[in-house]
């Protein structure tokens, strides 16, 4: 494997860490600053609110420089937001840091996915991107649940903490293993946006963004639904949260590798179609605790089966500007977690159970799934690879 690879694997941990953690530690957050848990899951929309943010500011600040060297810096800002977070006084502090937390998340993955896909080998394209998404899977299996543990124990505030040194670490891996590559063509301000006038990329977008959206709506209250619903003793959360990173490592490297050998567009349709069955399925059964967890880990497989090929179809269907187009992918994931976020607290906040969370996400992930079929209809994929380039005229590449 390829240590450039490793090196964005480091910084995307880095990044699951500081996203995801947040579900783990919840309860624990609310109980210290004296807010609802509804309440506190706004930190969750703060973090994706910096993620819309900073993907478009970074790319068309930095759209000049050297990949590599805006890496590092993106890596040094996730390293600072996570630090100030754990320092955070109260509440507005804790939510202003997080969303300066989510600056640098999109950029990072935008600049990632493009030196993972300049070093890849031949016809592994899709494999290389989840490779370095790989790192948010490990996260979820290792990383989160450690933070769960620490802030249940100790204090959420050394989660925070926990972020800011694993993101020193995968400062050192870019500076060491990540190659110099040159800076992109630049093709001025409006050149950066010029892919946003077809409606291939508006369709992956919106599909990432609904579809996604639909699984957090009920994720970002996994923690409470598995006690509350579900049954489980809350001494039982930090192995929860462990199978369901469990289920988003193994979704990231199936969804990757099926992804080069069925196309990013097949996997991303079936899957999308799966989840909204799966969050049914969950509405209606969740109270069984054993179905739940299966229906946890498969939910959680799904979120990151979609993520690489979500990625490599911005890619393709953004010649020109494929820093914007990548790091529109994840400001399209993060404006999910946190409708996500808003939509599934919301039967809550009018005292309803924690397992209505899952209906506003099915029709999510339906809507998704929906823009996936026009998607697919409308755009199918050439038969010959190299035809997936686009050429100046520039045209959409896409499956049935």
């Amino acid at each position: 494997m390829k240590k450039s690879l490793i090196a964005l694997a480091f910084g995307t941990l880095a990044l699951g860490m500081a996203e995801f953690v947040m579900m783990g530690i919840l309860p624990d957050i609310a109980r210290e600053l004296g807010v609802t848990i509804p309440m506190a899951g706004h930190l969750i929309s703060a973090y994706a609110l910096g993620v819309c943010i900073g993907a478009p500011a970074v790319v068309l600040i930095a759209r000049r420089r050297p990949l590599k060297q805006i890496l590092l810096i993106l890596v040094a800002m996730i390293i600072a937001g996570n630090v100030c977070a754990a320092l955070s006084p109260g509440y507005w502090t804790l939510f202003a840091m997080r969303l300066v937390s989510g600056l640098p998340h999109g950029a990072f993955f935008g600049v990632g996915s493009i030196v993972a896909e300049r070093v890849a080998d031949r016809g592994h394209k899709t494999e290389a991107v989840s490779i370095m998404i790989v790192g948010m899977t490990v996260a979820n299996l290792f990383g989160v649940p450690l933070g769960t543990y620490i802030s249940n124990v100790l204090t959420w505030r050394l989660a925070f903490g926990m972020v800011g040194v694993w993101g020193a670490v995968a400062l050192l891996l870019v500076a060491w293993w990540v190659p110099r590559i040159p800076a992109l063509p630049d093709t001025g301000l409006r050149g950066q946006f010029r892919f946003l006038r077809h409606l291939a990329p508006w369709l992956v977008i919106g599909s990432t963004m609904v579809g996604n959206g639909g699984i957090f709506c009920w994720y970002s209250y996994v923690n409470p639904f598995m006690a509350r619903v579900a049954g489980f003793p809350e001494h039982a959360m930090t192995l929860i949260i462990m199978l369901a990173g469990f289920g988003m490592l193994a979704g990231n490297l199936i969804g990757g590798r099926f992804s080069d050998r069925f196309t990013p567009e097949r996997v991303v349709r079936f899957t999308q179609a799966f989840v909204c069955a799966a969050l049914l399925s969950l509405f209606f059964l969740g109270h069984h605790g054993w179905i739940a967890l299966v229906l946890m880990t498969l939910l959680t497989g799904s979120l990151f089966a979609l993520s690489s090929p979500q990625q490599l179809l911005m890619l393709e269907n953004s010649r020109g500007s494929e820093m914007l187009g990548a790091a529109s992918a994840q400001v399209a994931f993060n404006l999910g977690n946190a409708l996500g976020a808003y939509f599934g607290g919301l039967p809550m906040d009018h005292g309803l159970s924690y397992r209505y969370a899952t209906l506003p996400g099915a029709g999510f992930a339906l809507l998704g799934f929906l823009m996936l079929v026009v998607y697919c209809r409308k755009y199918p994929r050439r038969r010959d690879p190299a035809a997936q380039e686009v050429s100046a005229g520039w045209e959409p590449a896409s499956s049935g």
